[in-house]
């Protein structure tokens, strides 16, 4: 399993419009298991209301992790995702 934690720089932190293209994102990753980790709680990242559930703000720092597959080219390639978009 590989992971980074990243802090939330979008002003409105993780709303509607990135969780839904985390979770596209997520999905494309077809045998690998994403879940993003906030707070205490862990969802799976193809889940768009699990992601809006953790109630994430600007300023929050959340952890991401790969299970599966190439975990080596997910996880740059998460990483790279959340910086352009988060």
């Amino acid at each position: 399993m590989k992971s980074f934690t990243y802090t939330i720089t979008d002003e409105i932190g993780i709303h509607a419009r990135p969780a839904g293209l985390i979770a596209k994102q997520a999905k494309e990753m077809a045998d690998t298991t994403v879940t993003i980790g906030f707070n205490g709680k862990e969802v799976n990242a193809t889940k768009l209301i699990g992601i809006m559930g953790l109630g994430v703000k600007c300023g929050d720092t959340v952890t991401v992790s790969v299970e599966g597959g190439d975990e080596d080219a997910a996880i740059q390639a998460l990483e790279a995702f959340f910086k352009e978009n988060l």
